[in-house]
């Protein structure tokens, strides 16, 4: 699904945890004339492959080249996470919900479902979503747009752990946000749930439609 958005993969190299992590590479230049297709990276309609870049990998032209890349994934998210379809076009607007369509009924609305909890999470002053996963950066942003989970996890809370796993993810979440909050790990994995016990933070299971309705259950009559 995330290919109608980004028809591309990331490598090893060009691939972050972070959207911010290649930042201190950006020096601020004006995108606005800056042309994507020259800049020696291939475009993704040519390549599945981002980072066949001309110059040295690693060396300061070619990293600025990827933090300006980034740094306009994150506008596009920005301007476009409560309206993907403005993204996409008519036609494949059309085809989106369509399947969006037929994701819900397959899956007996399992979206919905978590979407009403993660929307009353969100909606609460004190409380953020995070989201952790183990798919690369960007494929994981196309995806949270394509299934209309944008409004609910701002761009800056996204970590992927394909390069160092998810407990280290979760480090990195207790460093910046500190050791006096409470966190609360909903997943259904080994990985995450080894992780929260590691930082003595609760673990939510979410296995079945039942899980989940307890979760927004317990959101909604503020157990949790």
């Amino acid at each position: 699904i995330y290919i109608m958005i980004f028809n591309l993969v990331m490598d090893k190299e060009c691939d972050q945890v972070h959207i911010d992590d290649v930042s201190s590479d950006d020096n601020g230049q004006d995108l606005s004339t800056y042309n994507f297709g020259t800049d020696g990276f291939p475009a993704a309609a040519t390549s599945a492959n981002l980072c066949l870049a001309t110059g040295v990998r690693g060396g300061v032209d070619w990293m600025r080249k990827l933090a300006f890349r980034y740094r306009r994934v994150k506008e596009i998210y920005n301007t476009y996470k409560n309206n993907v379809g403005g993204l996409l076009g008519p036609a494949k607007r059309e085809a989106w919900l369509q399947l969006r369509a037929e994701i819900e009924a397959l899956t007996d609305s399992w979206l919905t479902l978590a979407l009403k909890a993660l929307t009353l999470i969100h909606s609460r002053t004190n409380c953020v979503n995070i989201l952790v996963t183990t798919t690369q950066l960007i494929p994981a942003l196309a995806k949270v747009l394509l299934y209309g989970l944008g409004v609910v996890f701002p761009i800056e809370n996204i970590y992927s752990a394909t390069k160092i796993g998810k407990e280290s993810c979760f480090e990195r979440i207790i460093q910046r946000f500190g050791r006096k909050v409470v966190y609360v790990v909903i997943g259904d994995g080994v990985e995450e749930e080894q992780g929260a016990k590691k930082h003595a933070m609760p673990f939510w299971r979410i296995s079945s439609h039942s899980d989940l309705m307890a979760l927004h259950h317990a959101l909604e009559l503020e157990y949790l």
